[in-house]
């Protein structure tokens, strides 16, 4: 149990010997130069006095006596280590001012991809190669792209790009950037009046083909409904036509039974009678007198 005890103190003075201790041993091993670790998509230049005595660009763990020499040990106290990110890096320019070939004022939008291809060169061959590499595709798309004409500029974006990217690379090559992809995201025009303009001619065309189309209809229309009552009146005409055949079969019929025919122009008559608005006037048999008053009476009337 004693043990135990006097080994506990022990344990707890080396535990936090190692938590301080080793970072504080590590940053002194790098401030010396005896080693270096490089992240993934990264590159480490290490310049002394004026003069670039290494790079290095395979991410892990290097040994700075074996990469770039005894300078390892004062690189740190008299040089300068550029730490540079390698990884593709992407840009969009937005409207830049082109003109066609039939004078209308045109805004290119250009995405293009770069990244870091000379180390040495993109620290000391330029000031600011990501600006100079803008400006570079700037100027090859406004010089590459000017007086096409109008309908080529709308429809081919593919050629233009791979334009542009010709036109770019040699020259970002020499700063230490180079050039990925470059491709033509956007064609617009930049005259708001010209937009206007053309905004009401589409307005006016989608008016007229409306109207083209409505017309159209309505005509079509009329064709079908006319077609339709021209055959409804031909078979109102033939069934009108064979009216009176069919009626006068029926009577024919009906006048070779002498009873059927007497009953039926009575009912006939008598129906007559009721639809008519006269008044009926009832007399009992044997009044000749009666009738002739009533008769004379209706005729005054």
């Amino acid at each position: 149990m004693g043990e135990l005890l006097l080994a506990a103190p022990t344990a707890v003075a080396v535990f936090f010997l190692f938590l301080i201790g080793e970072p504080i041993l590590r940053w002194f091993l790098r401030m010396f130069g005896l080693y270096t670790i490089v992240d993934e998509g990264t590159c480490h230049v290490y310049v002394l006095f004026g003069k670039v005595i290494g790079v290095l660009q395979e991410p892990g763990l290097h040994i700075l006596l074996f990469r770039i020499g005894p300078g390892a040990l004062i690189v740190n106290w008299f040089g300068k280590r550029h730490v540079l990110d390698m990884r593709l890096d992407q840009v969009y320019l937005r409207s830049l001012p082109v003109n066609s070939e039939e004078g209308a004022p045109m805004g290119i939008g250009v995405w293009y991809e770069m990244y870091i291809s000379d180390p040495v060169a993109y620290l000391f061959k330029n000031t600011d190669p990501r600006g100079s590499l803008s400006a570079n595709v700037s100027s090859a798309t406004v010089r590459t792209l000017s007086n096409m004409p109008l309908a080529d500029m709308l429809m081919t974006r593919h050629v233009m790009s791979r334009s542009v990217r010709t036109e770019v690379s040699p020259k970002s090559h020499e700063w230490g950037y180079k050039l990925g992809s470059v491709y033509i995201r956007k064609v617009h025009f930049r005259d708001r009046a010209m937009i206007r303009q053309i905004e009401e001619k589409v307005v006016n065309r989608l008016r007229q083909v409306t109207s083209a189309i409505r017309q159209d209809g309505a005509n079509r229309v009329s064709i079908i409904t006319n077609s339709a009552e021209r055959r409804a009146a031909v078979e109102f005409a033939k069934a009108q036509a064979m009216r009176p055949q069919i009626v006068g079969a029926a009577l024919q019929k009906i006048g070779e039974d002498p009873e059927v025919e007497s009953a039926m122009f009575e009912i006939l008559e008598t129906e007559n009678i009721l639809k008519s608005s006269g008044d009926i006037v009832l007399l009992p048999k044997g009044q000749g007198f009666l009738k002739e008053m009533v008769a004379a009476n209706t005729t005054r009337n």
